[in-house]
Formats: C-alpha cells, structure tokens, sequence
C-alpha cells in the first residue's frame, strides 16, 4: 500500500509537469531521502526548505511540491532545486511570496521515490502568542533524543538549536546507549557520515520534519574550544583550518539554511534575526566563528579556569566580532518588539567558582569581560523593553539575573537569562557548577542534574518559561516532565 501511494504521487507529479523527461534521474539502488527533510528560516512569505539527496554521485534536479494541505490536494508551488555532488547532493530550497501566518505541506521527488511528507508555517504578521523550544549539546552516544518528541507533542512553533548539534568526539565516563562506531572527523566526508548519522535518529528526524529550526553552531561541530581561527584541540594552524573548512561545510549541507549561508571563503553567515511581529524578536548570534582566542591560556589548549589573568579584561577581545556586534547594537537600538530574545550559545552571566575570588572560566563570556560588558551597553538601549539572553553549551539548567554590574549584587537587573540544559549528553562539571548558587547571587535556579530543553510560551505581558527534564537518556521512548516552571513578566526582568 505505500509503495502505491508513493508510484502516484510521483506520477501525478511528473504529469504535472508537462515533462517528464527531465525528471530523468541515475539508477536508484537506495531510497535517497533516507536523511529526511527539514524547514528553517521562517519568514512571513516563506522559509527554506531542505534535503540531502543520497547514494549519487552525480548532480540532480529534485521536485518540490508545496500544499495547503497534508494529502497534497491543494498544491501551492512545484518546482525543481539542484542537488549538486560538490554539495554532497544537499538542496536548499528558497521560498518566498507565500501568505503570512499559516502551515504548509512539502515533499520533493527523485525519479519514482518521494520523501516524507514535511510541515512548517510562514510567520504570522502580529501573533498574540508564541511557542518556542530551547535546545543544546545532543551526544549521539550519550543518549537517545526522545525529547524532541516531546516537543512535536507540545505544538512548538520552532526549535531554537544553539549549538553542538552534532559532536566530533566521545567524552566522560558513563554506560552509552550507542556508538559513533567510527574515529573522529577530519574531512569533509567524515562530517557528513557523522551528520548522516545523527540524521537516522528517528526522533530528531520527526522533529526536523514537523518544525523549523533556526540554527547556529557552537565549537563540537568542529572541535572542542575552538575560537575563530585557532583550533582547541589541533595544534598546527593549516591543519584545523582544513578541518574547520570541512566541518562548516558539511555543517551547512545538513542544515535548512539560506542558499547564501555559505559564503565563498567557506564561513556561514549565522547571526540574523526573526520577527513575530510586535511580540518578538529572536536575535540568533554566532559566538564562536569570530571570537578571539581564550585569555591567559598559559601554552594550553582551549578553556581553562584561570586566575590572576588581566587579559580577561582586554578591550580588543571579542565573542562576536566587531561587525556582529554593531549588527546588534543597531538591531537593538531600532527593536520594535514587546521581547527581545538575544538567542547565542552558552551562559552570559558572571560564574564565580570555588577555586579563588578571580577564578573564571575562559570559554564562556567570563573570558572577554570587555566584550561582555558591550554587549550588556547594547541590551539596555532604549528601545529595548524586555531583554532576554536564551543560551546553552553548559549541560545544565538555569535562570539567571543579569545585572547592570555583576560586581555589585544591588545593581540593577536589566535582562533576564535562561540556559537550557544538554539535550542528550552527561551534566556539567561538579566542580565549577556545585557552589555556583552559594557563589552567585545573580543565580536563581541551577539544575545539573538532568538533561531535556527548555519550553517558551511568549504572550504579550509575559514568558511562561517550563524547563521540560528526560526522564532517562536510556530509553528511547522516555517522557519529559516539568522540572521547573518560571515566568518573566512585561516590564520586569530577572526572576525572584
């Protein structure tokens, strides 16, 4: 019975086209949507549209449809997108010119095979209400991702994915649910098998179906602690720049970004921003392909906690580059929106650790105080009514007060910060995390002890914030539940 819907909905879509002989495609001996679909970009008038045609050597033209409706009675676009070899048979399809604020239906075609059946939306113009998920750090190896399952159960708009989307290394002692089975990516073909991978897992492939995600990488879809040019793990320069150049090249055959994404020196053009209207902004930042090198890294490799350490504090550090962060000191200065969501990809606030009263952590914004300290100038701009930091990287949970002056625990909160935890991975440091609310006021609520993702519901006088916990990373069809539940209200920031 599925092999015969599939035959019609081919040959419907071939008659379709008044030529079937251009839908002429190679021999195929494998289904070449085995990696799925995926939507992202959303925009009032269209979105991206994405899939990675397998198993051919050779470039093709995919077909597209485009409906109102699930069974594809009402088709809206059809078309063709190139899938090339040099791309590794990816498609990033564009779409514009749709109405505003309402779901579509997708699938493309290859000769007689059909991929599965896609769903995204175009953004509403105005919307009175919004629903986010938050998510972080999926360790293939670490555990299974059930919690997207969650997500597709609790109606999510779209995904916020902040980084280590994928993981270049296994880490941490601990039983694991299933192996990698091959060394650490190098080339461009090794990241693709490990993206390829990641793309099997059948609830993250639900997930990209039945959402959009708005991406951006942090450092494991490379390798650990990188910063901008200089490699955290490998040492010799041209080598990881190689390495780097086919990490984020694969990285952007596997994601439903914009054709554009890719530039021509091999960077991704990352930071960007997406608008709900008058009731939010999510400003997505890139905080890794341009900062600077972590500070007072004494000969070592990557972050470190450091003490005693001036550079922390050097001006001409940087996170974001010094492009990003006029792009978004101007996109903050002109907002428009009741929510400002300043989306990136770790923890912002201050984190004073247990080994000394300087003691910081060199690979989270404790190592670029200058750089922070801009951001916060930014964050406070008048237009600016509620700034909220939505960050993850340090599996775990919190709920943060950030302050005009982390220095002085009675200066004014002017933003709210919420981090999710790892989506699948083993918890964060002992040592760093265990003291942080003893040490740091500014911390209302810390949980490193479960991993999930965090659900936002967005209304105009409020963010309804519900940290959503795993119940076990062994069990492929673990539930989620509410581990914590917060509210951020109009016009008030920071938490109780």
């Amino acid at each position: 019975m599925f092999a015969g819907a599939i035959a019609l909905a081919a040959e419907r879509f071939l008659s379709a086209t008044g030529n079937p002989s251009i839908w002429a495609a190679p021999r195929l001996v494998t289904d070449p949507f085995a990696l799925g679909v995926a939507s992202g970009e959303p925009a009032a008038d269209g979105f991206v549209l994405w899939t990675r045609a397998v198993g051919l050597d050779q470039d093709v033209r995919l077909g597209y449809e485009i409906a109102h409706d699930e069974g594809f009675r009402a088709i809206a676009r059809s078309g063709t997108v190139t899938a090339t070899a040099a791309r590794g048979g990816a498609a990033h399809l564009e779409v514009r010119g749709l109405p505003a604020g309402r779901p579509w239906f997708y699938r493309f075609h290859l000769g007689d095979a059909v991929s599965r059946v896609g769903r995204t939306a175009t953004l509403p113009l105005n919307p009175a209400r919004l629903r986010l998920a938050l998510t972080s750090c999926q360790h293939w190896e670490h555990g299974w991702f059930s919690a997207y399952r969650d997500m597709i159960a609790e109606g999510v708009e779209a995904v916020l994915q902040v980084g280590d989307y994928i993981y270049e290394k296994s880490f941490g002692n601990g039983p694991n649910v299933r192996s990698f089975g091959s060394p650490d990516p190098v080339t461009l073909d090794d990241y693709r098998a490990r993206h390829a991978l990641y793309r099997s897992d059948a609830a993250l492939s639900a997930a990209h179906a039945a959402m959009p995600f708005i991406v951006a990488f942090d450092d494991h879809e490379v390798e650990n602690d990188y910063a901008g040019e200089i490699g955290g793990v490998t040492a010799d320069r041209a080598a990881f720049l190689r390495r780097r150049t086919a990490a984020w090249q694969a990285y952007f055959e596997h994601m439903p970004l914009r054709p554009s994404a890719l530039r021509a020196d091999g960077g991704l053009q990352l930071y960007r921003r997406f608008r709900w209207g008058r009731l939010a902004t999510v400003h997505m930042l890139d905080t890794r392909q341009y900062r600077s090198a972590q500070p007072c890294s004494n000969g070592k490799r990557g972050g470190q906690i450091v003490q005693d350490c001036d550079a922390v504090r050097d001006p001409r550090a940087t996170v974001l580059g010094a492009r990003q962060e006029a792009w978004l000191d101007r996109g903050l200065a002109q907002e428009r929106s009741t929510w400002s969501l300043v989306t990136q990809q770790t923890i912002f606030s201050r984190l004073a650790l247990p080994q000394a009263p300087d003691a910081r952590y060199s690979d989270i914004w404790d190592g670029y105080e200058a750089a922070r300290q801009r951001a916060t100038i930014s964050l406070t701009r008048p237009a600016v009514r509620n700034a909220v930091l939505l960050g993850g990287d340090v599996h775990s949970f919190w709920l943060n007060n950030i302050r005009a002056d982390f220095g002085d625990p009675a200066s004014k909160v002017i933003a709210s910060e919420v981090v999710t935890s790892c989506l699948a991975s083993r918890n964060g440091p002992a040592a760093l995390f265990d003291t942080a609310r003893a040490l740091n006021p500014h911390v209302r609520f810390l949980d490193n002890a479960h991993a999930g993702y965090v659900l936002l519901d967005i209304v105009p006088d409020r963010i309804d914030i519900d940290l959503r916990a795993v119940a076990s990373l062994a069990d492929p069809a673990a539930r989620c539940f509410s581990l914590a539940r917060r509210t951020i209200a109009d016009g008030r920031p920071g938490f109780d």
